[in-house]
């Protein structure tokens, strides 16, 4: 997995020490993410490393580092604030679109999650917003050190335990935390906002997550972290959480690559959007989106992705060639005995298809004589809702094989191909 150790300065001039997580060698980074990390935590935590390594997988590069004070970064922690760890996350969303590109998405977790809802306003690049664990407001932190707030008050610093370690706190911090006690900003975000959280999370109660749902406007999801702990200590959580936050990224992100390998980087025509205005109904066209399998498929209203899983050397983001043609069939067969069954008036609820292909041999399969050797199967199960009658079903099933594509793909189909001039 190609990592790359990033430095970079902030605007008080103390190096920060971050980490880029990159997809595998040959595969094209679609987007670039920023990852905020917990209140005294590091970039190395557990959590941060297992989900910017799964996001890789789904073409997202992933860029996080200590805060001030933490970690490999300079400075002192005892200087820092909520404030200053919001202009940290400006200087690295910064430096990304100064070096690499500006991310799209920014992922934080438990008073990194508040943080970045606190900073995404000064970041219009950023399209789409995660918390983990996250508190509604930072000043929510101010009970990990409640014990000791009369020694602030008085002396202006104490030393106080958080987690395994001790850190010294000044005054500043809990005062500045004060400051971020309101939800306000929550509601003008703009951006679409994923929320995981824990029921079980004994750091930052459940209760902040509806606190964070309820501020801000639609689009919002929530995700229930079942049984998982606030720092997502199990692997398997920590994969559910990068696994179900790139499915619901991937449509605010871009569709092409933005930066790649060498081996594997193209740009995107400037011809496309000609191209599509010239097709007439019934045709489509098919680009190309990098120079592996990813393909972009347009038609004159339309248009989709269409990739090879990682298994086979792609970037698993769209279904691949034969999927495609397993739910072409799927949505005639559907289409098919929906229009048979509303014509007829029979009470068919609902219809559910499930479609598999496989290459076998002849000697495997009842239902293929004649034929030799390897052969192409495909199966398709279907499942039919409704008050009906055995003759009824039995009828719809035989309506299934009049399918326009059905017919087409056991009728002896002719392809005819042509080479074009490049226009």
């Amino acid at each position: 997995m190609p990592r790359k150790k990033v430095t970079f300065n902030n605007r008080d001039g103390i190096e920060l020490a971050g980490l880029l997580e990159k997809p595998p060698a040959g595969t094209a980074i679609r987007s670039y993410a920023l990852f905020a990390h917990c209140f005294t935590c590091g970039k190395d935590i557990a959590a941060a490393s297992r989900i910017s390594r799964a996001l890789t997988k789904h073409g997202i590069a992933v860029f996080r580092f200590d805060f001030t004070g933490l970690g490999n970064s300079d400075g002192d922690f005892a200087n820092t604030n909520f404030s200053s760890n919001i202009d940290d996350l400006i200087d690295a969303a910064e430096m990304l679109g100064r070096d690499f590109k500006a991310p799209q998405l920014m992922i934080g977790h438990s008073l990194g999650g508040a943080a970045v809802l606190s900073a995404a306003d000064r970041m219009p690049c950023v399209k789409a917003l995660v918390t983990i664990g996250s508190p509604a407001t930072a000043d929510h932190v101010e009970h990990l050190f409640h014990c000791s707030i009369d020694t602030l008050e008085n002396k202006g610093e104490a030393d106080v335990q958080i987690g395994m370690r001790q850190f010294k706190i000044r005054k500043q911090l809990v005062d500045d935390l004060r400051k971020h006690a309101d939800v306000e900003h929550i509601g003008d975000l703009r951006r679409p906002l994923m929320i995981f959280h824990s029921p079980i999370d004994n750091v930052v109660p459940v209760d902040e997550a509806a606190k964070i749902f309820l501020a801000a406007k639609h689009p919002k999801s929530y995700v229930s972290l079942d049984h998982a702990d606030h720092l997502l200590s199990r692997a398997e959580d920590a994969e559910f959480v990068a696994q179900t936050l790139a499915s619901w990224a991937d449509r605010y992100l871009d569709d092409a690559p933005i930066d790649s390998d060498a081996e594997v980087e193209k740009s995107v025509s400037e011809d496309v959007p000609a191209l599509v205005k010239s097709l007439k109904h019934g045709e489509v066209l098919v680009t190309e989106k990098d120079l592996k399998f990813l393909r972009g498929l347009y038609t004159e209203d339309h248009q989709v992705l269409s990739d090879e899983p990682l298994s086979y050397g792609g970037r698993n983001l769209g279904p691949s060639p034969y999927d495609l043609l397993l739910m072409s069939l799927g949505s005639c067969t559907s289409m098919t005995i929906r229009m048979y069954a509303n014509h007829k008036k029979l009470p068919l609820e609902d219809i559910n298809v499930r479609l598999k292909h496989e290459r076998i041999h002849s000697d495997d399969c009842p239902d293929c004589d004649g034929k030799t050797g390897k052969i192409e199967r495909i199966t398709r199960d279907i499942e039919l809702k409704g008050d009906l009658t055995e003759a009824q079903r039995q009828r719809l099933i035989e309506i299934a094989d009049r399918c326009p594509v059905h017919r087409t793909l056991e009728n002896d189909l002719v392809v005819r191909t042509r080479e074009q001039p490049w226009n």
